[in-house]
């Protein structure tokens, strides 16, 4: 059995901007619809308001059941009257922060002394092939999982014991990093495996 470290995507290697996707929002709809659609505050917090139509739009998009032309279309009939889908889809990557290549090197480095990383991200199509494109991550990674192309997400017990039943490893020698803490608790009650909320607390622990 293989050391093996799990990584979460967005939060943890990839910084993500949500307030400046609010904004970039606000500016093609209604600050109402803002809420409803995509279910978080002018503060880039996540309300309750989200309606039953839209959180099943932004789930069926998370699990890869619809098209990306197809979620910009039903995010497009929210927005203001001559708001094009080109608008609609920078709006949309505008959650994308930085990825230092530093962050990079670090995952490559932990491959190198023998440890076996996986990524396991929710994600959805347009997020997911920019920064792959961009970042090349599939260089960083012995296996990659992401819930729009297996059609589950975190925190369902399902995607963990999918990857932990696809990928060779010990629970007790594996370390799983993500920023939300309903996720963490589900790789440890689902795959067993030991969970810590950032690259640094994880730099620290191998340290």
């Amino acid at each position: 059995m293989n050391r093996t470290i799990v990584f979460d995507l967005g939060g943890v290697i990839i910084d993500l901007d949500v307030q400046r996707c609010v904004a970039a929002f606000r500016r093609l709809m209604p600050d109402e619809a803002i809420r409803t659609v995509l279910g978080i505050d002018d503060e880039g917090e996540a309300v309750v308001a989200i309606s039953a139509a839209t959180r099943q739009l932004m789930h069926d998009y998370e699990y890869g059941n619809i098209s990306s032309p197809a979620f910009v279309s039903s995010l497009l009939e929210y927005c203001h009257p001559g708001v094009t889908e080109a608008q609609v889809r920078e709006a949309w990557m505008s959650m994308l922060g930085d990825l230092p290549e530093e962050r990079l090197r670090y995952i490559r480095s932990l491959r190198q002394q023998g440890y076996q990383t996986v990524l396991l991200s929710n994600s959805n199509d347009l997020h997911w092939q920019y920064i792959f494109d961009r970042y090349h991550l599939a260089d960083c990674f012995d296996f990659i999982f992401a819930s729009h192309l297996l059609h589950m997400a975190k925190p369902n017990p399902d995607i963990f014991r999918h990857v932990a039943e696809a990928v060779r490893m010990d629970p007790a020698s594996t370390i799983y990093i993500d920023d939300l803490e309903k996720n963490r608790l589900a790789g440890h009650r689902y795959a067993g495996w030991q969970t810590l909320p950032s690259l640094a607390d994880l730099r620290a622990t191998i340290e």
